[in-house]
């Protein structure tokens, strides 16, 4: 059975009842017109709430009523048309009320306060015969219709039962399912009974298996919510642990090079000293020969023969003790070279960039966090336990540092 006739006029209904809902629209408040409603001398309308505020606003030094000293008039603006709304010394409430508009407004909270199904009740005709309204139901197909249908239409043969009796049932329900206890329309013949099963019934079951289905989709969004709250948690985690591991290592590198570093730095020292001792010792020698050299010349321009003799004869001692001092001590071939500190660390850089998550399931202990370190301390056991190699590429022969500072003599 079509309705599309008897909707109709429930739309023009429905769209004449929204018309008339922004007609009762307050330009203020934005909401329906509250009593009283003041027309103002432009004809436009205000809640007299709203249009006390306008005029409050305009005129900030006008008293209220009741006041002492009420002084003359007032005026504003209309907010629909920006007319001047002159006012005497009652202000807003000396404006004259619209009790046509109040009306309306009660006459439009009453009529949208009736329940829909009254009124398509009283809006539904059938499609077939335009002045009949649909009062009875079919219990074979299942569809409201008209009494002329009935007796003269598709539902002569059908068995039918009075709408509010259907109604009733489907909407409270009764015992059984079938066509007891629905009386059968008198006119027309009778047919067999069919069994019939209230569609509000089905309705609710279908209502109540989505609700549930509902339910367990909603438990199942609230489940995978959980997990994905959890995996962040994790993985938030996780993140710290690696970079905890991480600094662990750059610590154990930090440390290594440091030691390194020094002893670098200490054989570096003992050799520079070596060397400016001997530097030392060889300027020495080579002050005392420059002063012994000016000596001599200074004897040999002596004039007097018997002073020469005598001073010669030092001289010449001097001279050969001076020339009798060893200046064999110096650095051997290849002292300078430092070569025997360089490292290879590429073995170490490979296994740095090898480095991947363990593929074992970790322990309860090792889940819950770094906890005292134990990781850190065996990542740095393993670190130290690799030799790093003394020299990899000598040039020249590796030395000694001399034990004297000085060196031979």
């Amino acid at each position: 059975m079509n309705f599309a006739v008897g909707l109709k006029p429930l739309l023009a209904e429905a769209r004449s009842m929204e018309s008339l809902e922004k007609q009762l629209i307050c330009p203020i408040c934005l909401e329906m017109f509250t009593k009283p409603v003041v027309i103002l001398p432009c004809q436009h309308n205000l809640c007299r709430k709203c249009a006390n505020d306008v005029f409050q606003a305009s005129n900030p030094l006008w008293q209220s009523r009741g006041s002492s000293a009420v002084p003359s008039g007032g005026r504003f603006r209309c907010p629909s048309c920006r007319h001047e709304v002159v006012l005497d010394r009652h202000g807003v409430y000396g404006l004259q009320r619209n009790l046509l508009v109040e009306n309306i407004i009660d006459i439009y909270k009453q009529e949208s306060a009736r329940p829909l199904h009254a009124k398509a009740e009283q809006h539904l005709m059938c499609e077939e015969h335009e002045d009949e309204r649909i009062n009875i139901y079919c219990l074979r197909c299942e569809a409201p219709t008209c009494s002329l249908c009935k007796v003269f239409g598709a539902h002569k043969d059908c068995e039918v039962a009075p709408l509010p009796a259907v109604y009733q049932r489907q909407k409270v329900g009764g015992p059984g399912g079938g066509s007891e206890g629905v009386p059968a329309h008198p006119a027309g013949p009778r047919a067999l009974p069919i069994p019939f099963r209230p569609p509000q019934s089905e309705l609710s079951d279908g209502i109540a298996m989505l609700v549930a289905g509902n339910d367990r989709i909603q438990a199942i969004i609230t489940q995978m919510e959980e997990i994905c709250r959890t995996i962040e948690d994790n993985g938030r985690r996780q993140k710290q642990h690696l970079g905890l591991r991480f600094d662990s290592l750059y610590s154990i590198l930090e440390e290594r090079k440091k030691e390194l570093l020094q002893s670098i730095a200490r054989e570096q020292e003992a050799k520079v000293q070596r060397v400016r001792g001997l530097i030392r010792q060889y300027g020495d020698h080579l002050e005392a020969s420059s002063k012994l050299v000016e000596s001599a010349i200074q004897a040999m321009e002596e004039p007097q023969m018997a002073v020469y003799l005598q001073h010669s004869k030092e001289l010449l001692k001097k001279i050969t003790d001076m020339s009798k001092v060893s200046m064999s001590s110096r650095p051997e071939p290849g002292y300078e070279n430092m070569d025997h500190f360089s490292i290879n660390v590429d073995y170490v850089a490979e296994m740095l960039r090898t480095i991947e998550f363990q593929t074992e399931p970790l322990g309860e202990d090792e889940a819950d966090g770094p906890g005292d370190g134990s990781e850190a301390v065996a990542d740095e056991d393993r670190l130290e336990s690799l030799e790093v190699p003394e020299a990899v590429e000598d040039v020249g022969p590796r030395q000694k540092p001399a034990s004297s500072p000085h060196g031979q003599h």
